[in-house]
């Protein structure tokens, strides 16, 4: 049973004996002494999509949704659903774009390592790796010896995604970009 304060995005919890999956959680820190931490949780139903905003202190206690987790693999868009394949059993599953719309940015043909989280063999939700490498597919040129200054500028990338690069970064070069805030982070 986590705690409010121990809870992470991509984590099912059950609430009103519903499952539901952390989407996105703020922290706030009251400003009168003695006044304990909130967290402000916005949940998605695992099966209707609906959205739920919660807040609750840092001691509360949630209980666990039983719940499979896999290691999958993106393998291609059918439509309006994305299909994952399961590494071990090559068993495909099918998640619709509404449901994973926010992450749609990071997933590249062939993307490994995401858990696919499982409920009555259904795939419900997905969570990405830390990082994912996506190449650059339109940017300003580079300017040389741009790399002691730490100005930015935006760059288009594959899936579509745009980023803040350094200016020393070209087109068609692949970087590395975080999955949870959508900065970039290195060269690949």
């Amino acid at each position: 049973m986590p705690k409010a304060s121990e809870l992470k995005r991509g984590m099912v919890v059950e609430l009103a004996n519903e499952p539901y999956i952390v989407s996105a959680i703020e922290v706030r820190n009251p400003s009168s002494r003695g006044a304990s931490t909130l967290y402000k949780v916005r949940f998605n139903h695992l099966t209707t999509k609906q959205k739920r905003d919660e807040s609750l202190k840092g001691e509360d206690f949630l209980k666990d949704v039983d719940c499979e987790r896999r290691l999958v693999q993106y393998s291609y868009q059918d439509g309006n659903s994305y299909v994952f394949m399961d590494n071990e059993s090559f068993e495909q599953f099918m998640i619709d774009s509404n449901d994973i719309e926010d992450l749609l940015g990071y997933i590249s043909e062939g993307l490994d390592n995401i858990v696919g989280v499982l409920l009555d063999g259904q795939l419900v939700a997905i969570e990405l790796p830390a990082a994912v490498t996506l190449a650059i597919v339109e940017t300003s040129p580079g300017i040389k010896g741009a790399t002691a200054a730490a100005r930015t500028k935006p760059a288009k990338l594959s899936t579509g995604l745009e980023v803040q690069v350094p200016e020393y970064i070209e087109n068609g070069e692949l970087i590395r970009v975080n999955t949870d805030t959508g900065k970039f982070m290195s060269r690949a």
